[in-house]
């Protein structure tokens, strides 16, 4: 196919620039080697620079400021003195947002002799200083992943949102062993209890930030994990010996320096078996920064302070004080210094003493230097703040993101194998957010699955409150919990109160019960004999997206816990369950290797198709690979603009019927036996014997070729000049009328027999065989078969179906296909369950019904049918038809059921005749040009397209399922600007583009 051709060509051309690219890549990196080695290019830029430089300029290279872009003007002056007068080496931004830092970091660059360092504690990327950009896993999270390239992809990604912003330092990863549950400073800013794994992932982090040209900055030697204070409050003390330290503290912080970390940071801790000497905090200790870091372990990177501001320094030393004995210990940088003139005085006072000497402040300045050129400051450029939202905030990031969190997700128990839940039909679900409000992320993904009653409560609420909610709770089957808004402190109970955790508690002892803990892993302790128990570690709408989707089998558990929080939770627990269930996830285009920037060309094809007036709005759903990248809806539901299309709108998608309702029962009774595909019609319904459609082969039936004619306009014999006719309709609904035609108008209940009559005594086309052929052929051939697509056909295979069941359609379709599938979006005769106002209105009929039809199906037989017809009748939402399409994809398996045997459904899409496209009751593309499909669409897709302006389309060999709901004929059937604009046919050509143009 044109497709598999296209993209061949695209990966010899890919191969050849991956090789150049590569070539690049080395060169650069030879280039910008670390900075402590030493180049003939670097040294002369470090040299000419350091020569431009006074005495005092130098040591202002050495300090590295605080500068925040939601403050006034005041705190710019302040900075804008520090960097001209001051020639400060570096800023370290916190909180404010994008766009004004990009701005702020231009206008500091631009006045500054030597271009600055810019430094930001991004530890779970932009989103932990700034708004409007996103948060990644905080390293306690990450430490449950097992994939170590994740958390190299993180680094990467957070790298490169760092240099699009300016910034050149990210003061991450911390190492700290977090071996203290009572750890008020680290606790969640730690990888966890294990020194490999903190080491291993810490490397992982560091490396994806390096290798794309941010500096890594290891944190908080000599290890902050032990500690039961707060350095920025108070100076805690680490009391282990040498050995302990040289065991654990210190681990990971070598494995950074043999691989190949380019900067540390120094804690404000105090380590006595380091330094004695009392409240010396480890950055102002010679023996911790230059005997241990420096000389002991070799390290020859820039060595940061923590924060000067901190108390645990700043308690013991005044501004300047303390600055000098940094720089004695052996700092580089002297981070957050609180008077920035008064420490450069300090400083020259201790060169006039000898305490330090010029050469010494020399080689650090020269550090610096080289650092800066490493980062590419020899050759400095504006940041360019175009774009600069979306680029910080692409799908691609986004999907890495989700990625983490769900390889994070942590089975701690998981009783009798409760979930992932399998049966839905016979289930009565519900779930408790507590301390969310209603409308939330984590109830609404629910919602996707399952029918669920959903409940929320406060977090802190009265006991009497939960008991009445308890008492709510009785009847139902299984019940989800999410806890929400808790906190990281253990001396606080995680926020999780005493009347919360006695309502878990009873309720698992009443009810199946799935707990989710939206939170610190140390709280599981409480829930220890929680039988059905998820570790979500974080509370935000992408965790509350994911844990849905692992109860449901849509995602796998992979995660394992960090830190031991009970004795039933030791570090390293976590049930692994690689689902097999097959149910749809949600996540992003990237997340499938499909590029999300082509993706948004459906936004203009649907945006133009609305706006000229070819619907009046539409749903757009794509998913690969079994997970949905792409679920919109736009316009409105009528031309009136007062009702906005939603993803719960229904559309009555016409004939998409015939595959989606007829097709499912026929296929479900021929694997079974009871339908031969290659007998007549006549042989399961006796009376066409005797008619002209007593040799119509189901296959022929099936493939629109036994001569049937497209339709026959039933309606027109039951309605006379005076409107309709008495015989066939009342306005009152009745045991002799029960056929709801429209609200109003109700069809006898013999209707379906005249209809049936009708069908059978229509005429058949008739196409004589060429003169030209031999005589005994032609009689032989008395009708020469050809491909004409007719409605009738599915009058026929519903007749057959309802025949052998013995039951109407609609109730078998729905009994044995959409509610064990948990489709309640998709259903016959929506008006009985569904508010009118979820349904998309269609025609105006003003020929036959004389009325709006909303709610009803559009198809005149079908309407006559009382909605049930089998080639129209189904209303669906675009993510309920695309999860029947996925368990046909899925060769009849779909939520851990199997509804078709796997050689069922390639029978039936596969093409039948040379000369004619169709499957078996699917439609397919043409063999030469692409018919109903793009271009770009495999051989072997199927699907259908319907009148009202629907599609759903699958393709096996790309594993794509696309669905287009619209309401085109709304208000007249005549509308055809939607087959004229080509709309549903240019979307599917973006979605095989967009896998054409996804990189890595």
């Amino acid at each position: 196919m044109p497709i598999i051709q296209n993209k061949y060509k695209k990966l010899t051309h890919a191969t050849s620039l991956f090789f150049l690219l590569a070539i690049l890549f080395l060169t650069f990196s030879w280039n910008n080697p670390p900075i402590h080695q030493k180049t003939q290019s670097q040294d002369q830029w470090v040299d000419s620079v350091l020569q431009s430089m006074t005495k005092e300029q130098r040591i202002g290279q050495l300090f590295m400021v605080a500068a925040y872009s939601n403050k006034t003007d005041k705190h710019i002056k302040e900075i804008d003195e520090l960097v001209s007068k001051y020639n400060i080496g570096g800023l370290i931004f916190f909180q404010g947002g994008p766009v004004r830092q990009a701005i702020l970091t231009n206008h500091y660059q631009a006045i500054s002799k030597v271009p600055l360092m810019i430094a930001m504690d991004a530890e779970w990327g932009l989103g932990m200083r700034l708004d409007s950009t996103l948060s990644f896993p905080k390293q306690m999270t990450l430490g449950a992943i097992q994939n170590d390239k994740l958390i190299y992809t993180m680094g990467k990604e957070i790298a490169r949102q760092c240099r699009r912003l300016g910034i050149h330092i990210n003061f991450a990863p911390a190492v700290d062993i977090n071996s203290n549950p009572n750890n008020p400073v680290i606790g969640v800013r730690s990888f966890g209890e294990d020194k490999y794994k903190v080491a291993e992932k810490g490397i992982a982090y560091m490396k994806g930030m390096k290798d794309n040209f941010v500096l890594a900055c290891a944190k908080h030697f000599p290890g902050h994990g032990d500690t039961g204070s707060d350095s920025h409050t108070s100076l805690p003390i680490i009391n282990h010996d040498r050995q302990r330290l040289d065991e654990t503290e210190l681990y990971p912080f070598r494995q950074l320096i043999q691989d190949s970390v380019m900067s540390i940071m120094v804690a404000h801790i105090s380590v006595p078996a380091l330094d004695n000497r009392e409240n010396m905090a480890s950055t102002l200790s010679k023996a911790v920064v230059t005997d241990l870091l420096k000389n002991e372990l070799g390290f020859k990177g820039l060595i940061f302070t923590d924060a000067l501001n901190m108390k645990g320094v700043s308690s013991f030393y005044k501004p300047g004080e303390v600055d000098v004995k940094a720089l004695l210990a052996g700092n580089d940088v002297l981070l957050y210094s609180e008077d920035v003139p008064t420490a450069i005085d300090k400083i020259l006072k201790a060169l006039r003493k000898e305490e330090i000497s010029e050469e010494e402040i020399n080689e650090k300045v020269k550090k610096i230097l080289r650092a800066k050129y490493w980062l590419g400051l020899n050759d400095y450029k504006a940041i360019e703040t175009k774009n600069l939202y979306e680029d910080l905030n692409n799908s691609k990031a986004k999907s890495i993101q989700q990625d983490l969190y769900a390889k994070a997700l942590t089975v701690a128990s998981n009783k009798n194998n409760l979930f992932p839940i399998r049966i839905l039909d016979t289930t009565r679900f519900a779930s408790i957010a507590i301390g969310l409000d209603s409308g939330n992320a984590f109830q609404e993904m629910l919602d996707n699955y399952a029918s669920f009653d959903h409940f929320v409560v406060n977090k802190n609420a009265e006991e009497a409150k939960f008991n009445e909610l308890l008492s709510r709770l009785s009847n139902y089957g299984i019940v989800v919990v999410g806890l929400h808004n808790t906190n990281s402190f253990n001396n606080k109970n995680f926020g999780i109160s005493e009347n919360a955790k006695k309502f878990i508690s009873k309720l698992q002892l009443q009810n199946k019960t799935i707990l989710s803990v939206f939170g610190n892993p140390y709280s599981l302790k409480f829930f220890a004999d929680s039988p059905s128990l998820i570790c979500a570690y974080e509370d935000n709408e992408v965790t509350q997206k994911l844990v849905p989707q692992l109860i449901f089998g849509g995602i796998s558990a992979e995660g394992k816990l960090p830190i031991t929080a009970h004795a039933k939770f030791p570090s390293g627990k976590g049930i692994v369950q690689y689902s097999d269930v097959k149910r749809f996830s949600y996540g992003f285009p990237e997340n499938a290797k499909a590029d999300s920037r082509t993706l948004m060309y459906v936004d203009s094809i649907c945006l133009k198709a609305v706006q000229e007036g070819a619907a009046p709005g539409c749903q757009v759903l794509i998913a690969k690979e079994g997970k949905i990248i792409f679920d919109k809806c736009y316009g409105y539901l009528s031309y009136d603009q007062q009702q906005p299309v939603v993803p719960s709108t229904l559309y009555d998608i016409a004939s998409i019927t015939k595959v989606a309702g007829t097709l499912q029962a026929f296929m479900f009774l021929e694997e079974r036996g009871l339908i031969d595909l290659d007998k007549k019609a006549s042989y399961y319904l006796p009376e066409l014997i005797g008619t002209n459609k007593e040799n119509l082969e189901l296959r022929d039936i099936l493939t629109h070729q036994a001569g049937l004619i497209p339709f026959i306009p039933h309606w027109k014999r039951t309605v006379d000049t005076s409107g309709f006719d008495s015989l066939y309709y009342n306005k009152v609904k009745s045991d002799k009328f029960p056929n709801e035609v429209i609200p109003g108008l109700y069809s006898i209940a013999s209707i379906e027999d005249s209809l049936w009559k009708w069908t059978v005594d229509s005429k058949l086309i008739q196409k004589e065989p060429s003169l030209t052929e031999p005589r005994s052929r032609r009689k032989r051939h008395h009708r020469v078969k050809e491909y004409v697509y007719s409605d009738l056909g599915f009058y026929i295979t519903k007749r057959i179906v309802e025949r052998l069941i013995n039951q109407h359609i609609d109730e078998f379709v729905q009994d044995n296909f959409f509610t064990p599938l948990g489709l309640k979006n998709m259903l016959y005769k929506p008006l009985e369950t569904i508010p009118v106002n979820r349904i998309a209105p269609t025609e105006d009929d003003k020929y036959f019904r004389k009325a709006l039809i909303r709610g009803n199906v559009h198809d005149q037989g079908a309407a006559m049918l009382g909605g049930v017809g089998g080639h129209a009748g189904i209303f669906s939402n675009a993510h309920d038809l695309a999860v029947l399409m996925q368990m046909n994809l899925q060769l009849g398996y779909y939520g851990g059921t199997r509804y078709l045997l796997p050689e069922t459904v390639p029978i039936f899409t596969k093409r039948q005749f040379d000369t004619n496209r169709r499957g078996l009751g699917w439609d397919k593309p043409e063999p030469v040009g692409h018919g109903p499909t793009s271009y770009y669409a495999s051989s072997n897709t199927y699907g259908h397209t319907g009148f009202t302006g629907t599609c759903a389309w699958v393709d096996p060999d790309q594993q794509i399922v696309y669905v287009f709901l619209s309401n085109r004929i709304h208000k007249d059937a005549a509308n055809g600007k939607l087959v004229r604009l080509g709309v549903r046919t240019a979307i599917q050509d973006v979605i095989y583009k967009s896998l054409l143009n996804y990189k890595e």
